[in-house]
């Protein structure tokens, strides 16, 4: 990355989205004792600090040691986009002069993240990746591409850089990217979210969504408690692999067998998302295959209303369609409900984040 006059731009290493033993790491490196490392933790998430001269507990040389070699990385979104129904979309660049939230990647993409307010409820759906590669056909997400990974500190600083960063209550990782094609990335701000060094939540507050890459998805159910939301689509593997080009490598009946094995009635939820196309999906046939397919899962269904994106060809299907495989579900003992679309005027809704090239 080069700065507006040619050169080299000086780019650091961000504070945020770091681990307790990796700040012990920029503790010990400043001269300070481990101990330290809790003190820049609360003042990094719980103070929310916009410079590290702000960590008044450390010494002042230790201090402008740190700020030689690292940043905060706090960095405002670039654009705001207000919907009528209060949702926001906001965009991120993904590369700064002074910050780089890419791990992996070349970059050129910016990243969006959703704010949904909902009476008590305030939910971010935050990016894990610039673009995707796991090619859905609904998806303009997975249309762009694959652009690069995000670092836990350009997960994070989509979570503590918007102005109603305080006011949130959940978080859901269903925006763009696969969150376990970067489950690295993703663990470690999972673990930043909810350690009590950290922002100390719950993991019931957070959901993690995913086509089934079933190396990254152990991870997730071995290393933490947060509840897990599927991508399902269709139950039949021909059908879903002509939506899902993953269903090759990941079959849902896979997926599901892997998942009956957790106990999600007690420490997390486990949802299925299922977009509605008319004549494609929607009929009882496949509601009836849905439900023997989530059998012994203790999944609840979300059914989504297919939001109509350039490049593919499909009709959401009806309101009444929609009702009607609801309560099919319901039947047969399986949860279902309609999830309400939001930001659909703006291109916030499900399937529509794109994000814009970057400069």
């Amino acid at each position: 990355m080069e700065n507006e006059k040619g050169g080299a731009a000086s780019v650091k290493r961000p504070l945020i989205g770091m681990t307790l033993a990796e700040l012990e790491g920029v503790a010990e490196e400043a001269g300070l004792r481990r101990f330290a490392a809790k003190q820049i933790a609360r003042r990094l998430y719980v103070g929310r600090v916009k410079d590290i001269d702000e960590i008044t507990e450390l010494p002042k040389s230790a201090r402008q040691w740190i700020s030689e070699h690292y940043t905060v990385g706090l960095t405002a979104p670039k654009l705001a986009s207000r919907s009528t129904d209060g949702t926001v979309k906001y965009l991120f660049a993904t590369r700064t002069p002074e910050t780089d939230y890419l791990t992996h990647g070349e970059g050129g993409r910016d990243i969006e993240a959703v704010y949904i307010p909902d009476k008590d409820r305030a939910t971010l759906c935050v990016s894990s990746q610039a673009g995707c590669r796991m090619g859905c056909r609904f998806c303009m997400t997975g249309m762009q591409g694959y652009h690069g990974d995000l670092s836990s500190a350009g997960i994070l600083n989509q979570i503590l850089s918007i102005p109603e960063s305080d006011k949130l209550t959940n978080i859901v990782f269903m925006g763009m990217g696969e969150p376990m094609d970067n489950v690295n990335e993703v663990l470690k701000a999972v673990e930043v979210l909810t350690a009590p060094w950290g922002l100390a939540w719950s993991p019931k507050r957070i959901t993690v969504s995913s086509i089934g890459k079933m190396d990254g998805l152990r991870r997730l159910l071995a290393e933490t408690k947060v509840h897990v939301a599927i991508s399902v689509h269709s139950p039949f593997p021909s059908e879903r692999e002509g939506l899902m080009p993953v269903e090759r490598a990941y079959p849902a009946r896979k997926v599901m067998d892997l998942l009956k094995g957790c106990d999600f009635a007690h420490q997390r939820r486990l949802s299925a998302e299922y977009i509605m196309w008319k004549g494609v999906n929607d009929d009882m046939r496949h509601a009836d295959a849905l439900a023997r397919l989530l059998k012994g899962t203790d999944c609840r269904v979300n059914l989504i209303r297919f939001h109509a994106i350039p490049g593919f060809d499909g009709e959401p299907s009806g309101q009444a369609t929609m009702e009607r495989f609801r309560d099919r579900l319901n039947s047969l003992g399986v949860t279902a409900t309609i999830r309400a679309s939001r930001g659909e005027d703006i291109e916030a809704a499900c399937g529509m984040l794109s994000g814009e090239k970057g400069e």
